[in-house]
């Protein structure tokens, strides 16, 4: 019998690589990437009352918020919030110029 050799094999750096120089990949990965960072400047009792929602244009954030009281307690406080996002946008690369407190996209 004899002996095959599998040595034509792309390696995942490479395909990875070739994924990530999609655009629209990219914008999703950073996306998700600051998305993953909402929890890191929230007030602890706001953290399971709230979560990013969607990115629309300009750069304004959607929050998902759990009701009207979490959503106007968070819009309260919106320059803080900014201000802390701050050092994550930086090295994301990326802006967010306003957050915009929304209980109506609230799922369970």
């Amino acid at each position: 019998m004899e002996k095959v050799l599998y040595t034509d094999f792309v390696g995942i750096d490479s395909i990875i690589g070739s994924m990530m120089d999609n655009p629209q990949l990219k914008k999703a990965v950073k996306r998700t990437n600051l998305f993953n960072m909402w929890d890191k400047i929230l007030p602890e009792k706001y953290k399971n009352k709230s979560r990013p929602y969607s990115m629309m244009q300009g750069g304004v954030m959607v929050i998902a918020c759990q009701n009207p009281v979490v959503a106007q307690e968070l819009s309260l406080s919106k320059i803080i919030l900014l201000q802390k996002f701050q050092p994550y946008l930086k090295s994301l690369q990326m802006k967010v110029t306003d957050l915009r407190f929304d209980p109506k996209k609230w799922t369970v």
